[in-house]
């Protein structure tokens, strides 16, 4: 998430059911950032995502879109996934106005999800090509859900790039994201030694519970799920 990354900002793309819509807009789009490693599109914590989302929205169009960045262990190219969602949520607040955007992350991509939502550029660093600051206020309205899984502390954002700071996200997306953290994971728990809780978002529950968030958020009928705590409530601890 480098330097530049961390300026906090700010594929695959394919329909999980058409648009209905005459303007051909979906209800709902999913803009998500796969994990390190895994191959082009969402990841399989991204289609768990986005699979239970479904089925919370019965009868709502969602389009989905893979955030288009190398997802390598080169954290400084992150930047190309903060810059692509600022974009692609840009492009569709302007053209599909009455569409509502889910953004999300796992893993490095919760790092390029988080920074995207970010209100200002840290003192010192420079913007790197394609990024000309943090998102518009305007856009955050049509932002309805973050859900981000497995985001990267501070110790794991300071060993994949030292110039990284904390991932802050923006007063306006607050409200409106969950972050989910497995026990034991040692990516996103402190003191985490449990490996293999990192790559369990996919079926430990957790993806179900992002969703049914998003769609109340999106104002579904998503059924109850345990609590899980919110960027807010997170903050307030």
């Amino acid at each position: 998430m480098v330097a530049a990354a961390a300026m906090v900002l700010g594929s695959l793309v394919g329909p999980i059911a058409s648009a209905n819509a005459a303007d051909g807009c979906a209800d709902v789009e999913v803009v998500f950032a796969r994990g390190t490693n895994e191959a082009p599109g969402v990841g399989a914590t991204g289609q768990a995502f986005v699979d239970a989302l479904t089925a919370d929205l019965p009868g709502k169009s969602i389009d989905v879109y893979a955030v288009n960045y190398p997802a390598s262990l080169n954290f400084g190219q992150a930047t190309d996934g903060i810059a692509d969602a600022s974009n692609r949520i840009q492009s569709i607040a302007a053209n599909c106005p009455s569409t509502k955007i889910v953004l999300g992350g796992y893993s490095q991509g919760a790092a390029v999800a988080g920074y995207t939502t970010s209100s200002s550029v840290p003192a010192g660093y420079v913007l790197p090509a394609g990024i000309s600051g943090p998102m518009p206020a305007s856009v955050a309205s049509h932002v309805a859900a973050v859900a981000l899984f497995g985001t990267p502390d501070d110790f794991v954002l300071g060993l994949a790039d030292r110039s990284a700071p904390p991932i802050a996200i923006g007063q306006p997306y607050v409200a409106k994201t969950i972050q989910l953290c497995a026990p034991g994971d040692p990516i996103c728990a402190p003191g985490g030694l449990n490996r293999a809780a990192h790559s369990s978002y996919k079926d430990n529950g957790m993806a179900v519970q992002a969703a049914d968030f998003a769609a109340r958020q999106l104002g579904g009928a998503a059924p109850s799920a345990p609590v899980v705590q919110t960027a807010a409530e997170i903050g307030d601890n």
